[in-house]
C-alpha cells in the first residue's frame, strides 16, 4: 500500500466532502424558496441512500478475502473512521443526548464505558487478533480452543449479541424515515433496509468500510453544525461543549421554580394516586398483565417524582437507594466498557488493516473520531432541556409547538392533561429519549433543512453500524458454520453466494423484530453489550494471555457467563423476576462475566494442560510484530 493510494483516498473523500456541503447549501437556498418541508426530507434520505448504494456498487467484489476483511489494505486513518462509524450507532448519534437530557449525571455511565472500552481493545486485543489474522471472532475462538463447540458457542454468542444490536439500528432507522418521509413506522423500517443491504449484499467489508468513511463524514457533520447553531443562538459562543456549561446555571434555577410551583406538585401526586392504584391492580393480575402493569406503575412513579430525580448524580429519596444507584452505574459502567472491547463487529475491523502497527493506530484514530460526537452529546441534552423549560413547559396545551404533534404521530411525544387544567405541566410531557436529538433543531426553530440533516446524519450512523452487524451475523454462518464445519471444500462462489443470502433472510428478522418497536434505542444497545461481554470477553483475554486455559474451561465458562446473562435479563424483561441487588436489565452481564473468568479459570485447572500447538498459537499471538 503506498503514497499514491493514501492521497487519492484523501482526494476523493475531500471532493466528496465538498459536494456534500455544497448539496446541504443548495437545500437551504431551496426552503428560502419555499420548498416544501416532505420535499426536503424526501430529498435527505433519498440522496443519502442513493449515494451509499453508489458506493456499495462501485467496491462490489466476489473476492473471499476482500469480502470478509476488505483485502486488509484499509489504512489506519481510513480505519479509525470507518469503526468510528460502525461504532457511532443510532444509540450514540440519537440515543446518547436523550439519555442525558432523562438521567443527566447517571447517562454519563455509557460515554465512560464506550470510551473506556477501547483502552481494553487497544491494550488487550487488537493487535492479538491481526497478528491472528482470518475473518471472524469464532475463527480464534475455534483455532485457540479446537474442535467444533467452542467455535458453535461463538457463533451463537455473536448472532445474540449482533442481532440485538442490529435490531435497535433498524429501529433508529424506522424512525427516521417515518417521520421525515412522512410514512408509517412500519414501512419505514422495510424502506431503510434497502440502504443497509445494497452495501453489504454487493462487496461484503469492501463495501462496508468505505461507505461507512462516507458516512462518518455526514453524521459527524449532521451532529455538529446544528449544535453550533444552537449555541450562537442562545449563548452567542459557537463552541457548544464550551459554552453549554454557561446555561447549567439557567435550568437549575428553572427547575427549582418547577419544583415549588403548587400545579407541579399536584400533578405528581395524581400520577402517584395512579401507580398506586397500578400497584393494587398488580396483586391480582398475572402473566403478560402483570409485566404491563408493572411497566406502567413504574412509569407513573417516575413522572411522580420531585425533578431532582431526574438531574442529581445518583438521586433516590434514601441512603439504600443512593446505593443502589451507585451500583447500576457502576455496573452498567463495567458491562459497556468490557462489551466495548468483545463485540465481534467491531474487533472484525482490526482484521482489516495492513499490519499490527495500523491495528494499534486505528484504535487511537477511531477514539479521536468518537470523541468528536461524544464531548458533542452534553451540549445537545442541555440546550434542548433548556428550550423546554423556556418555551414549552406552563404553555397552554392547544398552543404547543407544532413539533410535538409532528412527533406524536411517531409515537415518541405525549402530553396527557391529568389535571385538565389546559396547562402544560412537566410530568404531562413524555418525550422519549430517541427523540431529543432528531427533534432538537425543531425545538430550538432552526430552518427545516438543518432537522433533514440531522435526521440524514441519523440515518448513516443506523446504517453504518447495521451494515457491519448484518455482515458479521452473516459471516459467522456462512464461514464458521458452513465451511469450517460443513462444508470445507465449497468454492468462493459459493460461499459468497450463501452469506448473501444469509445476509438477506437475517435481515428481514431484524426489520420485522424493529417493526415491533420492543424497546429504547439505547436499552437493546446496552443488552447486546452485556452478551457480549459475557460470553467472549473472559475467553479472548484468557486466550490470549493464559496459556492454561483449555477448550472445556472456554466451553464451561462462554456457557456460564451467557447462560446467566440471559436468565437475567429474559427474567427480568419477561417474567417480572425480582433485580439481583437492585441491578437494571442493561447492566445483566454484570453477573455473567465474572462467572465467565471463573469457571474457565478452575475448569481448565481441573483439566489437562492444553497441546504444543495451542501454546505454540498462544506464543506467536502474544508477541505481534509490528509490521
Amino acid at each position: 500500500m503506498g503514497r499514491g493510494y493514501l492521497l487519492n483516498l484523501f482526494r476523493y473523500y475531500s471532493v466528496y466532502t465538498g459536494a456534500f456541503v455544497m448539496f446541504v447549501l443548495a437545500l437551504a437556498v431551496a426552503e428560502y424558496m419555499g420548498m416544501p418541508e416532505q420535499w426536503i426530507g424526501w430529498t435527505f434520505m433519498s440522496a443519502t441512500i442513493l449515494l451509499y448504494a453508489g458506493i456499495g456498487i462501485l467496491t462490489r467484489t466476489s473476492d473471499v478475502t476482500e469480502y470478509y476483511v476488505a483485502g486488509r489494505r484499509v489504512p489506519a486513518l481510513f480505519n479509525g473512521m470507518a469503526t468510528g462509524a460502525d461504532w457511532m450507532s443510532a444509540a450514540s448519534f440519537i440515543g446518547m443526548a436523550g439519555t442525558l437530557y432523562a438521567k443527566g449525571y447517571d447517562g454519563l455511565a455509557f460515554i465512560m464505558g464506550w470510551t473506556g472500552g477501547y483502552v481494553l481493545v487497544a491494550l488487550f486485543l487488537a493487535p492479538y487478533l491481526r497478528k491472528f489474522g482470518q475473518f471472524t471472532i469464532p475463527d480464534f475462538i475455534g483455532a485457540r480452543y479446537g474442535g467444533h463447540t467452542a467455535r458453535t458457542l461463538a457463533v451463537a454468542g455473536t448472532i445474540l449479541a449482533s442481532f440485538t444490536y442490529v435490531t435497535a439500528q433498524i429501529y433508529g432507522v424506522g424512525i427516521i424515515t417515518s417521520r421525515f418521509l412522512g410514512i408509517s413506522f412500519e414501512i419505514g423500517v422495510f424502506v431503510g433496509l434497502g440502504g443497509i443491504l445494497i452495501c453489504s449484499l454487493l462487496g461484503g467489508m469492501r463495501a462496508v468500510t468505505w461507505t461507512q468513511v462516507a458516512q462518518y463524514i455526514i453524521l459527524i457533520t449532521a451532529y455538529l453544525i446544528p449544535v453550533v447553531f444552537i449555541s450562537y443562538k442562545v449563548t452567542h459562543v459557537p463552541i457548544p461543549q464550551i459554552a453549554y456549561g454557561s446555561m447549567i446555571e439557567q435550568i437549575t434555577q428553572r427547575e427549582t421554580e418547577l419544583m415549588s410551583d403548587p400545579a407541579q406538585a399536584a400533578v405528581r401526586a395524581m400520577y402517584a394516586q395512579r401507580a398506586q392504584a397500578l400497584a393494587q391492580k398488580m396483586a391480582v393480575a398475572s402473566g403478560d398483565e402483570k409485566i404491563q402493569l408493572k411497566r406502567a406503575k413504574e412509569f407513573s412513579e417516575d413522572k411522580a417524582r420531585p425533578l431532582s430525580h431526574h438531574t442529581e448524580a445518583f438521586p433516590a429519596a434514601t441512603d439504600a437507594g443512593r446505593d443502589t444507584a451507585r451500583i447500576n452505574f457502576i455496573a452498567l459502567t463495567i458491562c459497556l466498557m468490557v462489551g466495548t472491547a468483545a463485540l465481534p463487529h467491531i474487533l472484525m475491523r482490526f482484521y482489516t488493516t495492513p499490519s499490527v502497527r495500523e491495528a494499534r493506530q486505528s484504535v487511537f484514530w477511531s477514539l479521536l473520531f468518537i470523541s468528536l460526537l461524544y464531548f458533542t452529546a452534553p451540549a445537545y441534552a442541555v440546550f434542548a432541556k433548556y428550550e423546554v423549560y423556556e418555551n414549552v413547559i406552563g404553555a397552554p396545551i392547544n398552543e404547543l409547538p407544532a413539533w410535538i404533534t409532528s412527533w406524536a404521530k411517531v409515537g415518541l411525544v405525549a402530553v396527557e392533561d391529568i389535571n385538565g387544567d389546559g396547562i402544560l405541566q412537566l410530568a404531562e410531557l413524555w418525550l422519549n429519549p430517541d427523540v431529543i436529538l432528531l427533534a432538537t433543531p425543531e425545538i430550538a426553530g432552526l430552518p427545516y433543512v438543518v432537522a433533514g440533516l440531522v435526521a440524514a446524519g441519523g440515518l448513516a450512523a443506523a446504517l453504518s453500524t447495521a451494515d457491519g452487524l448484518l455482515l458479521t451475523i452473516a459471516n459467522a454462518l456462512s464461514h464458521d458454520v458452513y465451511y469450517q464445519m460443513i462444508d470445507s471444500k465449497a468454492s468462493s462462489a459459493r460461499r459468497m453466494a450463501i452469506t448473501k443470502s444469509l445476509l438477506l433472510l437475517v435481515a428481514l428478522i431484524a426489520a420485522y423484530v424493529a417493526s415491533l418497536k420492543p424497546d429504547t434505542i439505547l436499552s437493546m444497545v446496552a443488552w447486546a453489550f452485556s452478551i457480549a461481554a459475557s460470553c467472549f470477553f473472559p475467553a479472548l483475554v484468557l486466550g490470549i494471555f493464559w496459556k492454561r486455559a483449555t477448550a472445556q474451561g472456554a466451553i464451561a465458562g462462554m456457557l456460564t457467563g451467557l447462560g446467566v446473562t440471559l436468565f437475567y435479563l429474559i427474567g427480568l424483561r419477561f417474567f417480572d423476576m425480582d433485580k439481583w441487588f437492585g441491578i437494571h436489565d442493561v447492566a445483566a452481564g454484570i453477573f455473567g462475566l465474572p462467572l465467565g473468568f471463573i469457571v474457565i479459570v478452575v475448569v481448565s485447572l481441573l483439566t489437562p494442560t492444553p497441546g504444543r500447538e495451542v501454546q505454540a498459537l498462544v506464543e506467536n499471538v502474544r508477541y505481534p510484530a509490528l509490521r
